[in-house]
């Protein structure tokens, strides 16, 4: 399928067959999650050594594990003898990856093996295989990078990926905010309780462009406003917004979110949301306080939004990130992880939990809005007639403007914008065509290529 005439990024369309069509999802499992730098987990799930946390990258099921030296490394979760899954269940601690099938055993201990997940154990080994067989040949497939940022784990299966940090560009600035204590320390976020996961029948780019900055649906969450259910007693993340909160997205990179304009950390509104619960309202009065005095002249930056290809988070309320495994081309299983400050009080971390779980996951009420948005509309997508009609997301097209501000960001001085719906396809398209990576960082030009549109652009064709 020509995939050119999938998006028109200068038209602002895009083809339904790219959310239900079965070959191109099998195309993104090669093209994209093969190749793309993908959330794993957060360090704080293997605290010690030897314990262990099963993940996903794609369809992938994946180890996230600490070795006896303090290490961490992510290994397929797939015996090299017959494909057994090794680890059944969500997490532990073993000091031998065993299968269960034919009992092939695997170590991360490098006083050992010369590398993670070498194959150590092997039943018959001496009679069966006449000790012939290359035990360091045959031991668990590593990811080809991996990086721990912050606290949390990236990888990806493509040796020759860029660095993660120029795949994240100007968006880790907005990545830091959600990582980072609240009294301005580097990192000290950890995951609270467990990860939430449920499966609902949807495609999963549903969740990333919507998250990518998808302002207009607001509508959608009414019932939640009205209720109150913020810790503010307000209508907490769709309170009135201090002046230049907007849509802003990196076109050669993908990401993109909702966030505010980069400003000095004197002038940054601080946290006040917590009215209802004085000791967690103070404990944040405190580390803003804090947090203030530690980078007091410097910049503040802060938004959230999704990272390509589906690892989505916000910054604030609530702090959480989420992770859009696809499973089929109509179904999607959702990963929701919690952050709160690591060395929170216990009280500040159970009404954050309480907070966290009401808000959103299958049981919130935020989530749930969404959840029945994505299934219906991909439903209502499915149908043999349906599928000839594109999807229209010409909102504010034409009306983007590089944001000097962040570096690489475009915005259109705008919340309700679909920009980086078009920018998050436009990188979508890029990948499904097998680019390079000298050709996906820009670096080369690719001959036919259509740039994102820009007001300049636009007002030069019509002679303004």
């Amino acid at each position: 399928m020509d995939i050119r005439s999938l998006v028109d990024v200068a038209n602002g369309t895009a083809s339904r067959e790219i959310f239900v069509d079965d070959s191109l999802y099998k195309q993104e499992m090669e093209q994209i999650f093969n190749r793309a730098w993908l959330f794993v987990g957060h360090e704080s799930q293997v605290p010690n050594p030897d314990d262990f946390y099963v993940s996903r990258m794609g369809e992938d099921s994946v180890i996230l594990t600490r070795d006896r030296q303090g290490k961490i490394h992510v290994l397929l979760n797939s015996c090299r003898h017959r494909g057994m899954k090794l680890c059944r269940h969500d997490q532990g601690n073993t000091r031998i990856f065993s299968c269960p099938y034919h009992a092939w055993g695997y170590s991360t201990d490098g006083n050992l093996v010369e590398r993670p997940g070498e194959l150590v154990g092997v039943p018959g080994y001496t009679k069966y295989y006449h000790g012939q067989l290359d035990k360091k040949e045959w031991g668990l497939v590593p990811v080809a990078q991996m990086v721990n940022y912050r606290g949390t784990i990236w990888a990806t299966w493509d040796p020759k990926a860029a660095p993660f940090e120029d795949y994240l560009g100007g968006m880790g600035l907005w990545l830091n905010s959600a990582l980072d204590h609240r009294d301005g320390r580097e990192g000290g976020s950890t995951i609270l309780v467990g990860v939430q996961k449920w499966r609902t029948d949807t495609n999963w780019k549903f969740a990333a462009t919507n998250f990518v900055g998808d302002a207009a649906h607001g509508i959608s969450h009414k019932s939640v406003n009205l209720v109150g259910l913020n810790p503010s007693g307000g209508i907490g993340r769709r309170d009135e917004r201090p002046s230049g909160h907007a849509a802003f997205g990196w076109p050669d990179l993908g990401h993109g979110g909702l966030g505010f304009l980069p400003r000095p950390e004197e002038d940054f509104p601080r946290p006040t949301i917590f009215h209802r619960y004085p000791e967690t309202s103070a404990y944040f009065a405190e580390c803003a306080a804090e947090h203030l005095k530690r980078r007091a002249g410097g910049t503040h930056y802060q938004g959230k939004g999704t990272i390509f290809p589906n690892m989505s988070f916000h910054e604030d309320q609530p702090r959480t990130i989420i992770v859009h495994h696809p499973i089929s081309p109509t179904q999607t299983e959702f990963w929701r992880y919690y952050l709160v400050d690591a060395d929170a009080p216990d009280s500040v971390k159970d009404t954050l939990r309480h907070y966290f779980m009401t808000y959103s996951g299958p049981g919130g009420m935020t989530e749930q809005d969404d959840l029945e948005n994505w299934a219906s509309a991909t439903k209502a997508s499915s149908g043999a007639a349906a599928r000839r009609y594109p999807y229209n997301y010409q909102q504010g097209l034409g009306f983007s403007e590089p944001c000097e501000q962040l570096p690489g960001a475009v915005w259109c001085g705008e919340t309700v914008t679909e920009q980086n719906q078009l920018i998050w396809l436009k990188r979508w398209a890029e990948f499904m065509e097998g680019r390079d990576w000298d050709q996906l960082m820009h670096r080369v030009p690719v001959p036919g290529d259509v740039p994102f549109p820009l007001k300049a652009d636009s007002l030069a064709e019509t002679g303004a």
